[in-house]
């Protein structure tokens, strides 16, 4: 793979906080945004506003939960985490569009883009599984 494949398969397979605002905004209906950020809850105490929780480690038993007609945006902790990478690979592996949100919650919050409370908590036996 020389540097131009490198560059449009990263590019074809991320969408930055600020390009995944800026499309929201004009198709809110084309995505499906999925925090699968594995580990104790007490670490997750917000989640990127109107996302669904679903841990990576939960998506095999979980695909029903995710619609196949949109277009699926991971997220997980920060750029050093590989947990949205693994969840989806697992997605296109099982027939989803998917896109890593590139930075993570990190990178999200770092921009304040809006947050909310999390609803769903992860038990203690999760852990981060980066």
């Amino acid at each position: 793979m020389n540097s131009l494949d490198f560059f449009n398969a990263r590019l074809e397979a991320t969408i930055s906080p600020m390009d995944f605002v800026k499309s929201a905004k004009l198709h809110p209906e084309k995505y499906f945004l999925v925090d699968v950020r594995n580990g104790p809850s007490e670490f997750k105490k917000v989640t990127i506003k109107d996302a669904q929780m679903i841990p990576e480690q939960d998506l095999p038993n979980r695909l029903n939960d995710i619609p196949k007609d949109k277009e699926i945006i991971v997220y997980c902790w920060d750029v050093w985490c590989n947990t949205a990478a693994k969840a989806a690979k697992f997605l296109l592996e099982n027939g989803y569009q998917v896109k890593e949100l590139t930075g993570g919650i990190a990178a999200w919050r770092e921009m304040n883009f809006p947050v909310s409370a999390c609803t769903e908590g992860a038990t203690d036996k999760d852990h981060c599984g980066c």
